[in-house]
């Protein structure tokens, strides 16, 4: 009866993971590392330009940027679920993959760890790796109580402006309901910029007006600005008190603004890095 029992067992496990999608295509770097990190790589035949952790993702076919996506090149692909936040577009095209009748999972773009923790768990269960899922959501938990003692241990008082840097472009600084405004404010850090929504263009006088302790940018941002001394010299950031101290915090940009399984790794790091200004 026993051995019948775990046969039983055995098929209905064959059977769910037969019955769940093999040929997945992910738009967005965290939702990438989510599958990768529920070991469910191998399922994966294409994915977007953001999709650069772990490296191994890097070796995918390319659908394009999440928000410039071409539904030819992500049918081409022959996939039977594809996994996207509400950031992805041109609408059109999400269109154009809805009436293909493919299977799509969207889901919500990361602001939070409880955002973090249901892409996970949708993640997990449309991949039928629920028991996966909640293991990494369980270590994701750890890792923020590690975080949030640090924090009560060490009071940071900080004062941050993200700059958002393109080659020859103006400095774009982020505002509230942003990724970079989420992580700064995880990280233990206040955000300078509280008096809009989203990314606006940064004026010499705004910036001297809002006294920003710290710099915050991506490492990709930084390299566009053509360094930190050039940074540091930009019309209106030359003033700030950040820049007269040379405060200028750069991390990988999926690390710091994607919102997936090592968004806490990245908010300890800013945190001590505010600690040690």
């Amino acid at each position: 009866m026993k051995l019948v029992l775990m046969t039983i067992l055995l098929m209905m496990t064959t059977l769910t993971y037969a019955e769940s999608p093999q040929r997945i295509v992910t738009v967005g770097g965290a939702l990438t590392e989510i599958v990768y990190a529920l070991g469910e790589q191998s399922r994966i035949v294409g994915n977007d330009t953001t999709s650069l952790y772990p490296k191994q993702a890097e070796l995918s076919p390319k659908v394009g940027y999440q928000r410039a996506l071409s539904s030819e090149g992500i049918l081409s692909l022959n996939p039977d679920m594809i996994i996207l936040t509400d950031e992805a577009g041109p609408p059109t095209v999400i269109k154009q993959l809805e009436s293909s009748g493919l299977t799509i999972l969207k889901l919500k773009s990361g602001r939070s760890i409880k955002d973090i923790k249901n892409s996970i768990s949708k993640i997990g269960k449309a991949l039928s790796r629920e028991k996966e899922a909640k293991v990494l959501i369980a270590s994701l938990e750890k890792d923020n109580e590690q975080l949030e003692a640090i924090k009560q241990a060490i009071k940071i008082d900080q004062k941050v402006i993200f700059v958002l840097q393109h080659s020859g472009g103006t400095p774009l600084v982020a505002g509230t309901e942003t990724a970079a405004d989420s992580i700064i404010r995880l990280s233990g850090g206040t955000n300078v910029v509280s008096a809009y929504r989203g990314y606006k263009p940064l004026t010499p006088e705004a910036a001297v007006a809002l006294k920003p302790d710290v710099i915050l940018i991506t490492t990709q941002g930084l390299e566009q600005a053509g360094g930190k001394q050039k940074l540091l010299k930009a019309p209106g950031l030359s003033l700030t008190p950040a820049a007269k101290n040379g405060n200028v915090i750069a991390l990988d940009a999926l690390l710091m603004l994607g919102f997936g399984p090592r968004t806490v790794e990245a908010a300890i790091k800013l945190n001590k890095a505010y600690g040690q200004l």
